[in-house]
């Protein structure tokens, strides 16, 4: 690869890691942050190699978009706002900052006389909604809508069948599965994907979109309460306080390091096969969020902050959803080789000097403020 690469999001979480991979390869990066307070409260993060040339434009600006293209010829698209229930009550800003900061780097690229040899859309397992489900009777499986308030009355925290109402067991979700979920922030990574892929191809250059499960590892802000689930219970631990488990924490979710996410843009980049699909990234491994709160409580020695499940149910919380990763093992022979343990330790090192603020209380009292936050019972708690 001769010419630079550009990271949109590069001064980001993943988009650093980025960042150093390709430069430790010898290609030249620009990075086009906006560096939103939100996840980078003190401006440029210290991580960040000074080796990257950084703009600080917002991707949605049509005239930065241009310059930022200029000899570029490798995109990775990791910009976007980020947390399903913030979504959920900042609709115009997630449109606005997912959907058209896509719409203004896919309009730049299609304006170019040059094309990029491939564009890497970073999207999100947030679209499948609750994932693909087992009927333990006979094996069938089923895909069932996101759980209501009611659907929780009735039958409790898991899914059931609505025919037999046997509870369910979750199964690997496959790409090949519909997009159930309506939030705005699974709606908008949605749209990402389609409208890459669709002017990918009208114009003629090769995209490739990867389906994030959770992605976890240092540098996820410890400021930002809707990040990542790990990075939101490390900063509330490192603050002295009980990490909040919604449901029973038996709700699961499927963890990947930032360095197998790494491993997988830096081989789809090049690969033939690669282009025009889109590939779950996880490991297919359903982690409980109460074990993990437990879990981290333990490793930061603070025991006496292990959290107990609320009994509380945000509103579009999914119950189950792990990765069916074989498309990407079988065409272009990737598998993630992280180990859980030594990530967690890795994580846990690196938050230990790492700016944090416990800022979900105020994240909590603005999901109880939109009713999004209620009892098993139904009634919202404020």
């Amino acid at each position: 690869m001769n010419k630079r690469v550009l990271i949109t999001g590069g001064a980001g979480f993943i988009g650093s890691f980025l960042a150093d991979h390709f430069l430790a390869a010898g290609t030249p990066v620009r990075v086009l942050d906006c560096l939103d307070p939100q996840v980078h409260p003190q401006g440029r993060p210290s991580y960040l190699s000074e080796d990257v040339e950084l703009q600080v434009a917002d991707v949605r600006d049509r005239a930065a978009v241009d310059a930022a293209l200029e000899d570029v010829d490798v995109i990775v698209h990791c910009a976007a706002a980020v947390g399903v229930a913030q979504s959920l009550y900042r609709v115009q800003h997630y449109l606005d900052a997912n959907v058209g900061g896509t719409g203004a780097l896919l309009d730049a690229i299609a304006a170019r006389k040059t094309r990029p040899s491939r564009l890497v859309v970073l999207t999100s397992m947030t679209g499948y909604g609750e994932g693909l489900y087992r009927r333990p009777s006979d094996g069938v499986l089923l895909r069932v809508p996101i759980r209501s308030r009611d659907d929780i009355d009735r039958f409790g925290w898991d899914l059931v069948d609505p025919e037999s109402k046997e509870v369910l067991e979750y199964a690997p979700t496959p790409e090949t599965a519909e997009l159930l979920a309506r939030n705005v922030y699974a709606l908008t990574k949605r749209y990402q994907e389609e409208l890459s892929l669709s002017l990918g191809e009208l114009y003629g250059f090769p995209v490739t979109c990867l389906r994030m499960f959770n992605v976890y590892g240092p540098r996820q802000s410890l400021s930002n309460p809707y990040t990542g689930v790990l990075a939101i219970f490390l900063s509330r631990l490192l603050a002295g306080q009980a990490p909040v488990v919604y449901e029973d924490g038996g709700q699961t979710r499927d963890f990947i390091s930032v360095h197998d996410v790494v491993r997988a843009v830096d081989l789809v980049v090049s690969h033939p096969a690669a282009a025009g699909q889109i590939f779950n990234l996880g490991t297919g491994i359903a982690r409980s969020i109460g074990d993990i709160g437990r879990d981290l409580a333990v490793l930061v020695g603070r025991e006496d902050l292990a959290p107990s499940a609320s009994g509380e149910f945000r509103t579009g919380d999914i119950r189950h959803c792990v990765a069916d990763s074989s498309k990407i093992r079988e065409t272009l022979g990737y598998t993630p080789t992280a180990d859980w343990e030594e990530s967690l330790d890795e994580l846990l090192e690196w938050s230990r000097a790492a700016p944090t603020s416990d800022d979900f209380s105020q994240a909590e009292k603005e999901l109880r403020e939109h009713g999004l936050v209620s009892s098993a019972g139904g009634e919202s708690k404020s």
